[in-house]
C-alpha cells in the first residue's frame, strides 16, 4: 500500500535538540538587542523580552506591536551562530530516519529562514525536504497560530488531512489537530492529549509507526 502522507516537521527540539547550547545562545542575543535598541539595562531587557513571549508567545510580536521593531533586522542579528556546528544535539540517526519516511517531507519553523538553512546544512539533511517554510512565509505570525499552517498548506498544495505534523509543542499541535493534519508529538511525557494521534520520545520510532499514520 502506498504512503500518500506529507510530513511536516517543526525545527528546533524536534530534528535537534537546542534546550542545552542554541536557545540559551539566542535567548542572549535577544536580551542584548532590546538592551542596544531600546536603552534597557539587561534585568528590565530580560524581563521585557519574557512578558512579551507570554503575552503574546513571541517576542518579537511584542517588539512590532509596540516598538516598530523592524522583524528583518531583529531576526538577523538574533540568530547568529558562528559556533552552530558545535552547539548542535541532533537527533540519533536522523539522516537514515527521514530517508525511510515515504512521501514529500517540509519543514514548518518559527525560526528565520537563514538560521532554519543553516541548521538543516549542518545537520546533513538539507537535501531531503522540498520546502523550508519559516517565520518570513508566515507574515511574522508564528505557530500556533492557524494562518501559518494555511499558508503553509496553499504554498505547496497540499490536503491538510493527508499531511502529518510533527512537533515538540503541544499548543501547535493543537491547531494542526484542529485543522485535520495527522499530529506526532516528540516528548518523554507519559500521557498525551486526545489531539496527538502519535506519541514518540525519538524521531527514530517514527519508520515503525507508518500504519498509525495512514
Amino acid at each position: 500500500m502506498s504512503f500518500g502522507r506529507v510530513w511536516i516537521f517543526d525545527l528546533d527540539n524536534t530534528l535537534h535538540n537546542a534546550r542545552p547550547h542554541i536557545f540559551p545562545h539566542i535567548n542572549r542575543a535577544m536580551t542584548e538587542y532590546l538592551q542596544a535598541h531600546l536603552g534597557l539595562d539587561e534585568a528590565a531587557a530580560a524581563e521585557l523580552r519574557r512578558h512579551y513571549w507570554r503575552r503574546y508567545g513571541a517576542t518579537l510580536l511584542g517588539l512590532m506591536r509596540h516598538h516598530a521593531i523592524d522583524p528583518r533586522h531583529f531576526l538577523w542579528h538574533t540568530h547568529q551562530l558562528p559556533k552552530l556546528d558545535r552547539m548542535l544535539v541532533p537527533e540519533p540517526r536522523l539522516r537514515a530516519t527521514l530517508r525511510r519516511l515515504p512521501g514529500r517531507k517540509l519543514v514548518f519553523s518559527n525560526a528565520p529562514v537563514h538560521y532554519s538553512r543553516a541548521v538543516l546544512d549542518a545537520l546533513g539533511v538539507a537535501d531531503l525536504f522540498d520546502d523550508v517554510f519559516t517565520i518570513e512565509h508566515t507574515r511574522y505570525r508564528p505557530k500556533p497560530d492557524s494562518y501559518g499552517f494555511l499558508r503553509l498548506c496553499r504554498t505547496n498544495r497540499l490536503k491538510p488531512q493527508r499531511c502529518i505534523m510533527v512537533e515538540d509543542s503541544l499548543d501547535n499541535l493543537r491547531t494542526a489537530g484542529r485543522l485535520g493534519l495527522k499530529t506526532v508529538w516528540v516528548t518523554r511525557a507519559a500521557r498525551a492529549p486526545g489531539y496527538v494521534d502519535v506519541k514518540i520520545t525519538d524521531l527514530a520510532q517514527l519508520p515503525r509507526l507508518l500504519a498509525h499514520l495512514k
